[in-house]
């Protein structure tokens, strides 16, 4: 807010950048805008400091088929895991806390920028995947 009310030259044309890329975008391309952007503070799909640090520890030795597979075992775990972690007695709302003990509030949100990062990294579909995850979860349930 302070960067758009400050700079509106600046802000502007790298909000319209932001809003320009489409899932048909070089994913290059992307990554660049978005980092752009994340630097003013402008929220995006896909974060690029997550990527980088993503991208950048690759299992050594690993096959790109491989780090793709942990990726998606990764969806799998966690779809699994979903109903020990709400079953937590830490996964109740505290009223003096305002919030939950261990912080499960937040893990959709995790779900969702890791699983956006790692099927980045693979160029991959990442709304196949989440899909994906939700089937999972849902014939788990």
């Amino acid at each position: 807010q302070v960067f758009s009310q400050h700079c509106p030259f600046l802000a502007g044309p790298i909000e319209c950048l932001a809003d320009g890329v489409t899932p048909d975008t070089d994913m290059q391309v992307a990554l660049s805008i978005f980092e752009v952007a994340s630097a003013a503070g402008i929220p995006c799909e896909i974060d690029p400091a997550l990527v980088a640090v993503l991208a950048s520890s690759k299992t050594e030795g690993a096959s790109p088929e491989e780090d793709y597979k942990v990726a998606c075992l990764l969806l799998v775990f966690v779809a699994v895991a979903l109903p020990l972690l709400a079953s937590d007695p830490a996964s109740v709302y505290n009223t003096e806390m305002d919030g939950y003990n261990n912080n499960i509030h937040c893990l959709a949100k995790a779900i969702i920028h890791v699983s956006a990062a790692l099927f980045t990294i693979h160029k991959k579909n990442i709304e196949t995947h989440l899909k994906e995850f939700l089937v999972v979860r849902a014939a788990g349930a």
